[in-house]
């Protein structure tokens, strides 16, 4: 059995991965991860006939968010993992079915299966290339991923006790949608509901992350280390790292922020904890050797997991959405609590991290923050001191194309600052860009989920200066992509009316070129260029 996807941005030849996953996907888990998806419509068919009301809806939602955000690249590589999900899907949608009218089902709310010689067979039938017309493809896998991205939100949201049915509905109306639609005008509709959706779901997760921990501050985060035995926490998950923090403390061992928890730092409610550390290496693909010379144990809490090295696979553990064949996993119990107690023992018996770099990062610029330096940035663009913002968020990847973020980062002249959010910015930050009219030309305002502070600001700004159009302010988008959450921001920026985003290193392989077209001439979408001919263009507004 082959495999086909094209999900991220280094699939391979910019066309498709069909062997194995430039990521490290085996076939068996793609092919599950295919299968998957195929059971979810099904669920939704059933779901979205429930009333909102019935507790039925909440579960399943939850559900297909947890599931959706386990199939996004770098999260799952467990086939089993993946099998279980499948095996869970068919009972809740056999559960829905008992609540809901039969009517005329299709094949995906109908299959069943139960062994994984069964799981595979079918999988062959219902992958990305079972849709034939090549624009319809294009358009449905655009919605998926968007979806799996909002999923993604969703469930850091949900995991903090915040939810919105509105959410679950239009999860449920997109993958029914995918038994039936074919219709390209209907599925750009849906991809642009998906934007509107994916600006609800990250203010979602925003509120969520606020109640729980406050609003982030700028703050100086040390990138040293200390001379105590620790725990890196990668991925996304804060009720984890909160979690974590809570069993280490008073025990001697720190915990250090990694990749995309770095923003985690600027939070009030961590900064509390001493043995609260630095941050401690940069992007997610270096994790091989970061994770290698870190030498306590690593905690991976969402996606953005590599193929694990031998030199650290007896430390290295997931949780949550993440998943690797052989890594321990720590699930969560009943009540939604972890105990992750195993970890702790290990650090204690482990030699502190051996020093990679020394100096600090300034982080904690959320929306909250930009807003309370409102009348700074007015001053400085009024008075010339800042002429263009550039809007430089999304994935780092390990491709040498990816270079240009770094060029164009050096090449913008000191009257430009850099908006920041995602591990993009691991690309620039640590260059030393310093600061124009007092402020810093990095403006970091998290996680990539947080470029939602990034359109708070930008809408603000608009407010204050009295103008018609948010393309009208000095701002503009020069978004690296490389996974789903990408996809999911980017659909929320044309949402909120962005126009004219350089999309980069590469335009998304799953943009048919028909579908890149209307992108084009509807949004003015382009891809990156030459990094000092973009920088000029930038700056001139184009």
């Amino acid at each position: 059995m082959s495999m086909f996807c094209f999900q991220c941005q280094e699939t391979a030849g910019n066309a498709g991965c069909t062997k194995r996953g430039v990521c490290g996907k085996d076939e068996t888990t793609a092919n599950m991860q295919d299968l998957l998806l195929y059971v979810l419509r099904g669920v939704a068919v059933h779901a979205e006939r429930l009333d909102q009301a019935d507790p039925l809806f909440g579960k399943a939602g939850r559900f297909t968010m947890r599931a959706l955000f386990a199939t996004i690249t770098n999260a799952n590589f467990s086939a089993d993992r993946i099998a279980a999900l499948v095996r869970e899907s068919i009972a809740l949608r056999d559960e829905l079915a008992a609540k809901t009218p039969a009517g005329d089902l299709p094949e995906a709310a109908r299959w069943r299966g139960a062994s994984m010689e069964e799981f595979l067979a079918a999988a062959s039938g219902v992958g990305v290339l079972a849709t034939d017309d090549e624009d319809a493809r294009s358009l449905r896998e655009l919605l998926v991923y968007g979806l799996k991205g909002i999923a993604a939100y969703a469930d850091h949201a949900a995991v903090l006790g915040r939810e919105d049915p509105a959410i679950y509905a239009f999860a449920f109306k997109a993958l029914a949608s995918l038994t039936r639609e074919t219709d390209g005008d209907a599925l750009f509709a849906l991809v642009m509901e998906a934007g509107s959706m994916a600006v609800t779901t990250m203010a979602l997760l925003d509120a969520a992350n606020t109640a729980a921990y406050g609003e982030p501050a700028m703050t100086t985060v040390d990138i040293g280390v200390r001379g105590n035995p620790g725990i890196l926490v990668s991925g996304h998950d804060l009720h984890d790292l909160a979690r974590l923090l809570d069993q280490t403390d008073g025990t001697g061992v720190d915990v250090y922020t990694h990749g995309e928890m770095l923003p985690a730092q600027a939070y009030p409610a961590f900064r509390t904890f001493a043995h609260f550390a630095g941050n401690y290496g940069g992007s997610w693909y270096r994790q091989d050797k970061e994770f290698a010379s870190f030498n306590g144990p690593i905690l991976m809490t969402t996606n953005c997991i590599t193929p694990v090295r031998d030199e650290y696979r007896d430390r290295i553990y997931t949780t949550g959405a993440a998943g690797y064949p052989g890594v321990r996993h720590i699930p969560a119990a009943a009540d939604g609590e972890k105990d992750f107690s195993a970890i702790v023992e290990q650090a204690k018996g482990c030699a502190s991290p051996t020093e990679i770099e020394t100096g600090s990062l300034t982080v904690g610029f959320g929306h909250g923050q930009l807003e309370k330096l409102a009348k700074p940035i007015l001053e400085a663009v009024k008075s010339g001191a800042v002429k263009r913002f550039v809007v430089m968020a999304g994935c780092d990847g390990r491709q040498k194309g990816r270079s240009y973020f770094t060029d164009v980062a050096t090449a913008l002249p000191p009257e430009a600052v850099i908006l920041t959010a995602g591990c993009a910015k691991y690309r620039y930050n640590k260059l030393g860009l310093g600061e124009t009219a007092g402020l810093p030309r990095v403006i970091d305002a998290g996680q990539c989920n947080d470029s939602y502070s990034l359109a708070v600001i930008a809408l603000k700004l608009k407010e204050i200066l009295e103008l018609d159009d948010i393309n009208d302010l000095p701002i503009s988008y020069d978004i690296a992509w490389y996974e789903q959450k990408a996809v999911a921001v980017l659909l929320a920026l044309l949402a909120l009316g962005v126009k004219n985003i350089r999309l980069g290193p590469t335009l998304p392989a799953f943009l048919s070129p028909n579908v890149a077209t209307v992108l084009v001439e509807k949004f003015g979408i382009r891809p990156t260029g030459e990094a000092a001919s973009d920088a000029a263009a930038i700056m001139e507004g184009r």
